[in-house]
């Protein structure tokens, strides 16, 4: 019955339209190439390429650890690099050698898919964490092209809602050609939406290495603060005036950093902390540092590392509202610890043995969270060794790009692809 879902997403395409028209006026990069994402392309159409697909920004910086480890056991290797998001197209950019492409994911109609398909002639494609879309499964499957699921995770209310679209869902994950989960518990539930699970391979963010030159940076900018600072790190819609009121009955004993997890937002959330009676001093202003202001806003893309060298703890954005939390791995690598809310069942392993291990700590509310906060910047034997705790578990789980890419290129030689690895 895929075709209903096929007729739904045609006439949702002037929808899509007109969303990508409305984004772009916040964000420019919506309104390049759009006709990329109907199966239209200027680039000469070709074969042979490995096709990742990354759709924001956190599964573009996965691919780029992933892609690493690729190119070091295939050096020839042409990468065709696909996104759903403004953001995960401008990071990829840096991912690109000569001979790689860039373009839109296609919508998933059989028509665009198609398209993409007979234009790109991928040997192998590679959707990272969840990107499973029925039209491109089964395309993919019947054009020949293997399709695997990489760095893969499914929360339990990702699950719930997928088996009651089972008549959708539980094709699109059969007929992928093999599926290499983050955790067990994720394994699990794609087992039973009948995924074909090869192996439970970790979590590929723990391979990436942050910006050393940011840390440091960080850090000076850290010591020149009379204050320990404190970082609300990706905050989402609605947390941040959470923040701003749960603040109201603080004493000014901290230096705050707030740095929201989507750019279109840094404008609203310098307008609504100026709201609340707060002065904000904004990264992109700063000359040779942060200037005085209550609440520092990191406007600005690609300096989390920076954020978090300057940062005594982080808050966890996303675990403060139901959203799922965003990824603490980072932070952790940076040697901040975390503090989360109640909601991270997007990474509720990685919470877990954060907390288990010194390096994360779960609260209630924001309330709570403040009241934590406070105890750690007072106390430097606390604040040492939860940043002892923070480095120690990123280093400990490293090695799922190494083994992905080597269960890819096997998965290739099974399939006979044409391919040149290093193996040495």
């Amino acid at each position: 019955m895929r075709w209903l879902y096929s007729c739904l997403m045609q006439l949702l395409q002037p929808l899509l339209r007109r969303k990508l028209a409305r984004r772009g006026r916040m964000e420019p990069g919506y309104l390049h190439a759009v006709e990329e994402r109907f199966g239209h392309y200027t680039v000469p159409a070709s074969s042979g390429y490995l096709w990742i697909h990354a759709v924001s920004l956190g599964e573009t910086r996965a691919a780029a650890v992933l892609l690493a480890a690729l190119r070091a056991q295939w050096p020839g290797l042409r990468l065709l690099l696909t996104h759903g998001t403004a953001t995960g197209r401008e990071e990829g950019k840096a991912l690109l050698q000569p001979g790689d492409v860039q373009v839109w994911q296609p919508w998933d109609t059989p028509q665009a898919v198609q398209r993409f398909l007979t234009h790109f002639r991928p040997c192998l494609g590679i959707l990272l964490e969840t990107e499973v879309w029925p039209n491109l499964v089964a395309a993919s499957k019947a054009a020949g092209v293997p399709l695997v699921l990489a760095n893969a995770r499914l929360s339990a209310a990702s699950a719930r809602n997928a088996q009651r679209l089972s008549w959708l869902a539980r094709p699109a994950y059969r007929a992928l050609s093999a599926v290499w989960a983050q955790t067990e518990a994720d394994a699990q539930r794609l087992r039973a939406l009948g995924a074909p699970v090869a192996s439970v391979l970790g979590n590929l963010k723990f391979d990436a290495t942050p910006d050393a030159a940011q840390i440091a940076q960080g850090q000076v900018w850290h010591s020149a603060q009379a204050r320990p600072v404190v970082m609300f790190a990706s905050s989402r819609e609605g947390e941040e005036l959470a923040l701003a009121q749960a603040l109201q009955s603080q004493s000014e004993d901290v230096q705050w950093l707030v740095v929201p997890r989507h750019p279109q937002r840094f404008d609203a959330v310098s307008a609504l902390l100026q709201q609340q009676g707060y002065s904000v001093s904004r990264r992109s202003q700063w000359k040779d540092g942060p200037e005085p202001a209550q609440i520092w806003l990191g406007d600005s893309l690609g300096e989390m590392a920076l954020y978090y060298g300057m940062s005594d703890v982080a808050l966890l954005g996303g675990s403060f509202a139901p959203l799922g939390g965003q990824n603490l791995i980072e932070a952790a690598a940076c040697g901040c610890p975390v503090v989360m809310g109640p909601h991270t069942f997007n990474f509720s392993e990685a919470a877990d043995l954060a907390i288990g291990c010194g390096a994360g700590f779960r609260v209630d509310d924001m309330t709570q969270a403040l009241r934590l906060v406070q105890s750690l910047v007072r106390s430097e034997a606390k604040l040492d060794s939860a940043r002892s705790a923070a480095t120690t578990f990123a280093a400990a789980h490293r090695g799922a790009a190494r083994n992905t890419a080597s269960a890819i290129v096997e998965l290739l030689a099974e399939e006979r692809r044409p391919y040149s690895p290093n193996l040495a």
